[in-house]
């Protein structure tokens, strides 16, 4: 590991001189890292496997769900149940306490929806997901046509009602909501962005603008912005370009964590929650860091899951 500084600010968060732990490796394509705090172990999607695993320091790599229809982003909802984007189904899953799945979202408009990506739960129960064509394609997916004319952001209400939010965006991919769930951070890869919305009181998305571009940065590393997460300062850690970008709430890069793969996504974990876990490509590392994770709802509020590690 290495950190690439673009602000001395970036010590207070990493130590410059650390190191990233290799947990496990020999996967196809790792994502959708997802910390259990209830077991200690870390939930990750092994996408092109078309399996779940999870990583502990008393079981090591134990596998979860084959097959498990290429999941992609994970994360709890706020009883603590396992939320799931799947591409080979096209459809976002719940699994009850009871181990059985239940579908979520699958369709829109009686049409399929593309390949569910990412998932974020807000406070209020709604889960969004971001639906790119991504599992369309060999590898990540099964090759098939797209169904929809567009690729969309997606709410499912505390009741189960599925709303489109957003209809225009290239690729819309990883979601994070800021602390005070006012907005909501989306990577739209394909254009090398993050973009954030407003957040409206019932839940709707409005007021569309670039947070940052990585268009503007010399184009030296290869990857594309993809997962994301926000540290206890509101500070946005985007899996991105060369590593793991870190960026201030007001668009301000501080640095780039270089890792030995190509991240794609990340979360917060340990009891605590101050290590950084991540997903990259055929492995999972875990940084320990100086500052702690944006505390979640489902961390307060979660307590009936049904996933063992």
């Amino acid at each position: 590991m290495s950190v690439h500084v673009f602000s001395r600010q970036i010590s207070e968060l990493v130590d410059p001189e650390g190191e990233a732990e290799r947990l496990a490796t020999g996967f196809l394509f790792t994502e959708g890292a997802l910390w259990d705090w209830r077991r200690e172990c870390l939930l990750f999607s092994d996408l092109a496997g078309d399996v779940m695993r999870s990583w502990s320091e008393h079981r090591g790599i134990v596998e979860v769900r084959k097959p498990s229809g290429k999941s992609n982003g994970l994360t709890w909802d706020i009883q603590g149940r396992l939320v799931a984007c799947e591409h080979v189904g096209r459809r976002v899953t719940r699994t009850e306490a009871d181990g059985s799945i239940i579908v979520l979202a699958s369709e829109w408009d009686g049409k399929p929806l593309n390949s569910p990506n990412d998932v974020v739960v807000k406070s209020d129960g709604a889960i969004y997901f971001s639906d790119p064509p991504y599992g369309l394609a060999e590898f990540y997916g099964i090759p098939r046509p797209q169904d929809l004319p567009f690729q969309g952001l997606y709410r499912i209400s505390d009741d189960g009602e599925l709303s489109l939010l957003v209809d225009d965006l290239v690729s819309p991919n990883g979601l994070c909501f800021t602390p005070d769930e006012s907005r909501l951070y989306v990577a739209n890869t394909e254009r090398m962005q993050v973009r954030v919305f407003d957040v409206r009181p019932d839940g709707t998305l409005a007021n569309s603008q670039v947070f940052f571009d990585y268009r503007t940065r010399p184009p030296e590393w290869a990857g594309v912005p993809d997962g994301m997460k926000l540290d206890e300062r509101g500070n946005l850690y985007v899996t991105g370009p060369g590593g793991i970008w870190i960026i201030t709430p007001q668009g301000e890069p501080l640095g780039v964590i270089r890792l030995p793969e190509g991240a794609s996504n990340l979360n917060w974990g340990g009891t605590d929650w101050r290590t950084l876990y991540i997903t990259a490509t055929t492995s999972i590392y875990r940084i320990p860091m100086r500052v702690g994770g944006n505390k979640v709802p489902y961390m307060t509020r979660g307590e009936i899951g049904q996933v063992s590690c």
